[in-house]
């Protein structure tokens, strides 16, 4: 959980959300000032009514407020490692059961797709804390709404020009959960919420107390004689013995100060619908960085991706270790080896495991296909980044709160998902001489099959990546397709009728064109 100083939350809406572009150098690293973890004796702070337009007004959005915006797909076409240029920046790997099987009696079954993919994703800041009340602890989220549609990028054959249709459609928040006070009882919210009894006759009948107005409890004593007589808790002297306890039902002024104090495990929740039929709620935090016994939540230059045989990294393959293996550890960075091209015998192929996994490597966006996040890599190479924050979350937790996924009965029965691991980049990049953002995300859902020879359970990794900038800041070309794909074309998903590719004028509802 991480915290700012208030002041500093307080000069951001001046120094940074309202600056003008040009205003705003080094606008990532003026929006991480301040930045500390959270710890249990560090002040927390008080809960008035009387202050609340003033607090839900000045919520904390964390890094959120960054993504405040439409951000849509980016290609680096002049990357020489890039070898297949396109608008579509985004690689998606799918594994899904083959037909005609039947995940508890078939084995080792299935369709595989891979497709690079043009994306537009929206933020909306959504205005003043979303108040969460828990009694002696309120919490203010702040709330950016998303929305994000994505189309795949096709050659037909016969045709010169890219096809493009839409594949996935999703909605949903991104919460900041800093913004924690205590709110302590006070006379008037008792009289308000519970009411008071001036007098209990029940309390007087089975336990002689005769005071007006019980908020603590009471506890048994016994005179030298064993007589038993019951007092205020208060009234108990020190050392004092006591036999019983009736717990007090009403508070009294100032009840909740004294804790326990919330501390919540994660900075950052994000929930979200996907009409496949899944709700996900991710739960996670700025991953930092530690150097020379420091931590930094901004990061100085480029994130670090592998090279060579590091490439093969089984977290972020589309081959998971329990559909084989594909062989052993392959230098990515190399062309595939030459079984993947081969017809696979059980002379070159004993227990099948190759030809299991042959059609992911042989794919023509190899390497991309198998390690998806690759590409952010290449992408990354020819570019000059300043610095950049790394956002960590998923939906099953190893420690702590957890997310989840719910799905409808269809998914559970037949392509179960059962956990989403998600990487958020968010990055300055230095293009002549002034800044620019840039998203750069990867995704890896997992879906589970008992498609295992031995009955085993085997985990499908479905992985998404994707580079974004604001609208206004990628290429004319590229912006030309933007918006005739995403503002003057249907935005539903459709799987068989591709947008038109037809020259259209400028969209009056694109973020770009402000008239």
């Amino acid at each position: 959980m991480l915290k700012r100083k208030k002041e500093i939350i307080q000069d951001l809406k001046t120094r940074v959300l309202k600056a003008s572009p040009e205003e705003q150098k080094g606008y990532l690293a003026q929006l991480m000032d301040g930045y500390s973890k959270l710890l249990i004796d560090d002040p927390v702070r008080p809960f008035n009514e009387e202050n609340l337009n003033e607090i839900a007004n000045n919520v904390d959005y964390g890094v959120l407020a960054a993504l405040d915006g439409t951000w849509v797909s980016y290609n680096a076409n002049y990357n020489k490692n890039i070898g297949r240029p396109s608008l579509g920046s985004g690689i998606h790997t799918t594994i899904m059961p083959s037909p005609g099987t039947n995940q508890n009696t078939i084995p080792g079954k299935f369709s595989f797709d891979t497709e690079e993919y043009i994306e537009k994703l929206t933020f909306k800041i959504v205005p003043g804390g979303v108040r969460n009340r828990g009694g002696a602890t309120e919490l203010f989220c702040g709330a950016v709404k998303y929305d994000q549609t994505i189309k795949s990028v096709n050659k037909v054959e016969g045709n010169r020009e890219l096809q493009y249709a839409g594949i996935h459609e999703e909605n949903g928040m991104y919460l900041w959960l800093s913004d924690v006070y205590n709110y302590a009882a006070t006379k008037k919210t008792i009289e308000k919420d519970r009411g008071i009894h001036a007098f209990s006759e029940e309390d007087y009948q089975n336990y002689g107390y005769k005071g007006e107005y019980r908020n603590e409890p009471l506890v048994e004593v016994k005179d030298e004689n064993g007589t038993s007589s019951y007092i205020l808790l208060s009234q108990l002297k020190e050392g004092q013995k006591y036999y019983e306890i009736i717990p007090a039902q009403e508070i009294k002024p100032m009840d909740g100060i004294s804790g326990p104090y919330f501390i919540p495990d994660y900075s950052i929740s994000r929930s979200g619908v996907i009409p496949h039929g899944s709700t996900v709620t991710l739960l996670g935090d700025i991953a930092p960085e530690n150097k020379d016994n420091t931590v930094y939540y901004l990061r100085n230059g480029a994130p670090q991706f592998p090279t060579g045989i590091k490439t093969w990294d089984p977290p972020h393959l589309a081959i998971s270790p329990t559909m084989g293996g594909a062989g052993g550890p392959m230098n990515l960075d190399e062309p595939a080896p030459s079984w993947v091209h081969e017809t696979l015998t059980d002379k070159n192929d004993p227990g099948s495991n190759k030809i299991y996994t042959q059609r992911i490597i042989a794919n023509d966006l190899y390497p991309y296909c198998v390690r998806p996040d690759m590409r952010l890599r290449d992408t990354l190479s020819g570019q000059n980044i300043a610095n950049y924050v790394l956002i960590q979350m998923s939906s099953k937790m190893k420690t702590g709160a957890q997310g989840g996924i719910l799905n409808v009965p269809f998914v559970n029965r037949f392509v179960p998902t059962v956990e989403i691991d998600f990487r958020l980049w968010i990055e300055t990049v230095i293009e002549d001489g002034k800044e620019i953002l840039q998203l750069q995300y990867e995704q890896i859902i997992l879906f589970e099959f008992d498609f295992g020879n031995d009955g085993g359970t085997t985990s499908w990794p479905h992985i998404q990546v994707n580079t974004l900038r604001k609208i206004e800041d990628i290429p004319e070309d590229q912006r030309k397709i933007i918006e005739e794909q995403f503002f003057n074309a249907p935005s539903g998903m459709s799987m068989t009728t591709p947008a038109s590719t037809e020259s259209i004028n400028a969209p009056s509802g694109c973020p770009y064109h402000k008239g």
